[in-house]
């Protein structure tokens, strides 16, 4: 009998230990929430407290090209000549010709505030002497050229210009043949004179030629 009680008591401790080890049943999965915790990487499409994202980003352009660079790695041999600021619209489906831009009507070469050249050193213009300084460029599309304008009124948004205060208009050849541009591009690249201001949207090319002496 005390046999049969011992082995009773050891059956329900056994039980008992097994239960108070089993973990309970696992909840169901939470959704995951597109809010980051806090220091988290933000979702991409969060929304900006301070000021909206442009669709058209802002770039800037050094001669020599990537300057800043150069400076940082100790390589440069020269100071910066110029730099071009520009905001980059893109094509998102769009043709550049019809629903962008217009044939002989005054394009403001990018989006937003007016494109700005900064001069730092004298530079050559279709023969004439560009003192250091900042400018404001717009152009005018033609089907076979482009007419592009250096213009002295500053800090202003870029669909108004005040042709009043055009410093310089220079006509250059353009071509419609080239690799496929989405966002408006305009960078410096080395000439045998000096250097070229290269206009490229679409299939569309341009260059502004710059002597430099």
């Amino acid at each position: 009998m005390n046999c049969i009680k011992g082995r009773w008591f050891l059956l329900a401790g056994f039980a008992l230990l097994v239960a108070c080890n089993q973990k309970p049943e696992s909840k169901r999965t939470q959704p995951v929430s597109n809010v980051a915790p806090s220091g988290g990487m933000q979702p991409v499409n969060a929304p900006n407290p301070y000021e909206p994202v442009d669709v058209s980003p802002l770039d800037m352009s050094y001669y020599p090209v990537h300057y800043p660079l150069q400076k940082m790695s100790g390589i440069a041999t020269e100071k910066p000549v110029m730099r071009v600021i520009y905001s980059r619209p893109h094509l998102q489906g769009r043709s550049l010709f019809g629903s962008v831009l217009k044939y002989d009507q005054p394009w403001r070469m990018g989006a937003n505030e007016a494109t700005e050249l900064d001069v730092f050193r004298p530079v050559y213009l279709s023969n004439k002497k560009i003192e250091p300084g900042r400018y404001t460029l717009y152009s005018i599309p033609h089907e076979k050229s482009w007419t592009i304008v250096l213009n002295k009124d500053l800090d202003t948004w870029g669909l108004r210009q005040d042709s009043t205060q055009d410093l310089l208009r220079v006509e250059v050849p353009s071509t419609d043949d080239n690799p496929m541009v989405e966002y408006f591009t305009m960078v410096f690249q080395r000439a045998d004179t000096g250097a070229n201001l290269i206009v490229a949207w679409g299939r569309t090319l341009v260059k502004l030629p710059f002597v430099i002496k």
